[in-house]
């Protein structure tokens, strides 16, 4: 440690715009990846962690993290908030460029200092929403727009394999990016995957539509002989994915596989995470493969899932889940990992991994996600006061944010 550790900014100091590039956190509960480290200090040079140690007596510090717990900042690989929060009711769609800017709001509140937001490329209905190209491509020219942002925004690429303008309009989008983006494909064509009891979309129907037992019978029987008539867009869609995935131009994501046989055909592709499997033996099947395992956050928080899939909690007690995805609900990601913990199933640095360190591991980002040495300084204070956790401050690091878009 250097003389200049044991300092304070002494630069200019803080102002309430941010914190500054240098500075040092004092008296709080560190949560490392292997331990939570009581009474610590963080210093921060240059926006990057420069130590975590024991706050020793006569050492001074920039602020007092009043025995707070200290996280590193929340990544979430799958967030589908901002088109909720683009059309928060039937017909009252607003701005996008607003939508964003509301909608960072509410993931700050969570302590989620990077997203990835879900633009799905398709037309039609997929897992129960309107979707459409127009409005993917509106979310990613807001997000590439989008400056003096308080979080880190990247683009989750959400391609329906079976819908040949979203096909066309993510070519012509994958080839003005930079980086190595994540690309999810996905089918969410009633009888498979995440609605492979099409029992389940049928009763969406029927709550959201309004929709008589029969008719949502019909509405689905529908959709699944429209979309069988573009096997070939399939067929397609998952050989073009796979090159780019072989020739590392993207990072892949299996959306809700449901089988070990889908998943072999996922690493077969260039595959590189299991987004959601459905069930049990297609996430035994990704961790045998090494790739890592994502589940969501409402899962978790409601005890199973709401279609009848895999319970996020069961697959966690048996150690097959690498992180857990916000999906449409920021505020669950912390609430879920201390449930975890509130129930036994893990302890605080265990709990905390999946919403930072191995969310971080899943989009790719190895600068990030821990208290460690030489990461971005990413920093949320949590207060434990209650039955929830509340994030009451959120540090993002004072570093250039690296593109994947």
């Amino acid at each position: 440690m250097t003389a200049g550790i044991l300092e304070r900014v002494g630069e200019g100091g803080w102002t309430l715009a941010g914190a500054p590039r240098n500075f040092v956190l004092g008296h709080v509960r560190a949560v490392l990846p292997d331990r939570v480290l009581d009474d610590a200090r963080i210093v921060v040079r240059d926006g990057l962690i420069a130590a975590v140690e024991p706050h020793t007596p006569g050492t001074l510090s920039d602020v007092d993290g009043q025995g707070m717990l200290c996280l590193p900042g929340l990544v979430d690989v799958h967030s589908d908030g901002l088109e909720k929060e683009r059309l928060p009711r039937p017909g009252a769609e607003l701005p996008i460029e607003f939508a964003l800017v509301s909608f960072e709001g509410k993931l700050r509140a969570a302590g989620v200092t990077t997203v990835f937001h879900g633009a799905g490329f398709e037309d039609g209905m997929a897992g129960g929403l309107r979707r459409s190209v127009r409005a993917a491509e509106e979310t990613c020219a807001a997000i590439d727009n989008h400056t003096h942002a308080l979080v880190a925004h990247h683009i989750l690429y959400r391609l329906d394999v079976r819908c040949p303008t979203g096909l066309a309009a993510l070519r012509r989008r994958l080839d003005t990016v930079s980086g190595v983006p994540l690309v999810s494909h996905e089918d969410h064509t009633p009888g498979q995957g995440q609605y492979a009891d099409r029992r389940y979309f049928e009763r969406y129907l029927m709550g959201t539509r309004g929709y008589a037992e029969e008719e949502a019978k019909q509405q689905v029987d529908a959709m699944i002989e429209k979309r069988n008539e573009r096997l070939s867009v399939r067929t397609e869609a998952l050989d073009w994915v796979g090159e780019l995935a072989q020739a590392g131009q993207i990072r892949l994501l299996g959306h809700d596989p449901d089988s070990a046989a889908e998943i072999s055909a996922l690493c077969t592709r260039g595959g590189a995470v299991a987004e959601f499997p459905t069930t049990r033996e297609a996430a035994i099947a990704a961790r045998e493969h090494g790739l890592p395992v994502v589940m969501g956050a409402p899962n978790v928080l409601r005890g199973g899932s709401h279609n009848g899939n895999a319970s996020g909690q069961e697959l966690i007690a048996e150690n097959l889940v690498t992180a857990l995805a916000s999906d449409y609900l920021p505020s669950g990601l912390l609430a879920a990992a201390f449930d975890l913990v509130r129930f036994g199933e893990l302890d605080v640095p265990s709990a905390i991994r999946l919403v930072t360190e191995g969310a971080a591991e899943v989009a790719g980002l190895t600068d990030r996600g821990a208290l460690a040495e030489g990461l971005r300084a990413d920093l949320v204070l949590v207060s434990l006061s209650g039955q929830w956790p509340a994030v009451r401050s959120v540090l993002p690091a004072a570093v250039p944010e690296r593109s994947t878009r």
